[in-house]
């Protein structure tokens, strides 16, 4: 962890790269393989169960924290990847940096709005093209009326 993060980000990144080691893993079996080999000297009793169920359910309601923050900070990294990928390319639509932070209002129409680059695409030959949606309106629009040229030419020779 970074020197200038306070005492509690690193305790937590620590226990989060440790919790997800085959270590801690190899522990938490071998804490039930011997839990579960002192039933019989227990007598599998009430308060038997009762130290399983409350060392799970405390370790459980700590990893909850542990999973949700790694999973924030990947998902933040991961965000911030995209943004400078969509920043970086030319002719990337602008509207997709930090999607993150809109509505989910705002979300749908982007859907809807790319939905509409997919009926586009479908029209394309090939496969492998790929445009914003404004590109693909005037490549689409492009190719109709080089196709209506076509079309035309066609018409207008004579028979044979």
């Amino acid at each position: 962890m970074p020197r200038n993060s306070g005492p509690i980000e690193r305790i937590s990144g620590w226990a989060s790269k440790w919790t997800g080691s085959s270590v801690a893993f190899s522990l938490a079996v071998l804490t039930i393989i011997a839990w579960a080999a002192t039933g019989p000297l227990f007598g599998y009793s009430d308060t038997w169960q009762l130290v399983i169920n409350t060392g799970t359910t405390i370790v459980t309601f700590l990893m909850v924290f542990l999973i949700q923050r790694a999973q924030n900070k990947d998902a933040m990294a991961i965000q911030l990847k995209l943004n400078e990928l969509v920043a970086a390319v030319k002719g990337a639509s602008n509207r997709l940096i930090n999607i993150e932070d809109l509505t989910e209002d705002e979300v749908k129409v982007l859907h809807q709005h790319y939905c509409k680059l997919v009926e586009l695409a479908k029209q394309d030959e090939k496969l492998t093209e790929s445009h914003s949606v404004e590109d693909a309106r005037e490549d689409h629009a492009e190719k109709l009326a080089a196709l209506r040229g076509r079309l035309a030419r066609v018409e207008r020779r004579p028979a044979p």
